[in-house]
């Protein structure tokens, strides 16, 4: 697997991934700032004005149309959390020039196109355009009605919150409901000057392309204040409770929702971040695991039961669907399962099954452009740029009692149960 080629212009880093391997250039920039109560809301909000339009593509559709000239350029955007920062990333992807007869040279475009995104939007009297920010407010409302609405999310975002009521990382990353009616435009830009200021910026390109070639065109398209780089802050492992704390929410819903929060101590960048891997994906990452063949399966308590590790947070959350009168004994056996892992008791199926779930899936990463960007960038995020192949070999040495150590300090903290509202 190649490896990425690493600079910086003023306050972004870059990362460049030189390979004939793919017909186009996949461009990733991530800009990310520590998590807030005050700042959640409005970053969030923050890229869905920046893609209505630019100084030089003010209306929407000529922005669009920008896209197409560029042989229908992709470009989206996400934002999200990794450990306790808030992150957007914006993306694109441009056809490599060779393969098509263009009269500019696609990638310096697209890096042009990127940066009137990012630092060159759309003003009008020295601030955003109403009309777009009223409209991307309520874009944000229905995204995140729609959390509420999905009561599968809606409970992982409330066991989270209960979790980590007094860390950052209960915010959710697209802010508050109650904060949206409140930002004007006016804020919103000030908001938005002062995370260009401060953010954190890593921008990756993957293509046929040099790091020298990249840095000269970021330093065009890039309009950001001379500057250090900024920091994404370093994630708090937690690990403050004494007993766990358990909660029950009613509300009109035809299933139970029984999530539960897991300290694990062990973040990315740690030696044991492998055997933590293997410890959640015989928990309950795949189809093989003890969640899934025993509550769902063997006692069908369950419609579905998984877990999901948080490698930048430390965290593994345990979801599961199940009858009202289900939730005393499914509590039982996910708990049992528990005790299972930290004693060791991890047959060779178990760990042979995830072991080969966990090595196909970074296997396929030098499959897609954006994968390899993805993988490279927990590293960055994490400071442990540990490549894909050192991960594997961690992975193929781990032993069942590497799994059963780690399990030993993993400490169920939270158990959320959303159930029907009684009747009066």
């Amino acid at each position: 697997m190649n490896e990425f080629q690493r600079g910086r212009i003023g306050a972004i880093n870059l990362h460049v991934l030189p390979t004939k391997v793919f017909k186009t250039f996949a461009i990733s920039l991530y800009a990310g700032i520590p998590l807030a109560e005050n700042t959640v809301t409005p970053v969030a909000l923050t890229p869905f004005v920046l893609r209505r339009g630019t100084a030089s593509t003010p209306e929407t559709i000529a922005f669009r149309e920008k896209l197409d000239d560029l042989y229908g350029a992709g470009f989206g955007f996400d934002v999200y959390k990794r450990g306790d920062a808030q992150i957007v990333q914006f993306r694109m992807d441009v056809i490599n020039d060779q393969f098509v007869s263009a009269s500019q040279p696609l990638l310096a475009e697209a890096l042009t196109f990127l940066g009137d995104v990012v630092s060159k939007p759309l003003l009008e009297e020295g601030t955003f355009r109403s009309s777009y920010v009223e409209s991307e407010k309520e874009t944000l409302r229905n995204r995140l009605q729609a959390i509420v609405n999905d009561k599968i999310r809606y409970s992982a975002e409330r066991c989270v919150e209960e979790m980590c009521k007094n860390e950052p990382y209960r915010l959710q990353a697209l802010g508050r409901l109650d904060d949206i009616a409140g930002i004007s435009p006016e804020a919103l830009y000030q908001n938005y000057s002062a995370w260009l200021d401060h953010a954190a910026f890593d921008l990756y390109v993957a293509g046929d392309t040099t790091l020298e070639e990249v840095a000269e065109l970021a330093g065009k398209a890039f309009k950001l204040k001379p500057r250090q780089p900024g920091a994404y802050g370093a994630p708090d492992k937690g690990y403050s409770i004494k007993e766990t704390n358990y909660v029950v929410e009613e509300m009109d819903v035809n299933q139970g929702k029984l999530n539960m929060g897991l300290r694990t101590g062990i973040t990315y960048g740690d030696d044991a971040y492998a055997a933590m891997l293997m410890y959640n994906g015989i928990l309950g990452g795949y189809p093989h695991s003890k969640l899934f063949r025993n509550v769902r399966e063997k006692e069908s308590l369950a419609y579905y039961a998984s877990s999901r590790l948080d490698g930048h947070k430390g965290i593994c959350a345990i979801q599961s669907g199940i009858e009202f009168q289900n939730y005393e004994k499914a509590l039982e056996i996910i708990t049992e399962q528990l005790a299972s892992m930290s004693k060791g008791e991890l047959s060779d199926l178990e760990m042979n099954q995830t072991k080969a779930m966990i090595m196909g899936h970074l296997r396929e990463i030098q499959d897609s452009a954006y994968e390899m960007i993805a993988y490279d960038f927990n590293g960055v995020l994490s400071g442990n740029l540990r490549t894909r192949d050192e991960l594997m070999a961690q992975i193929a040495a781990i032993k069942p009692e590497d799994v059963a150590e780690v399990g030993k300090h993993v400490r169920l903290e939270t158990v959320y149960f959303l159930r029907n509202r009684k009747e009066a």
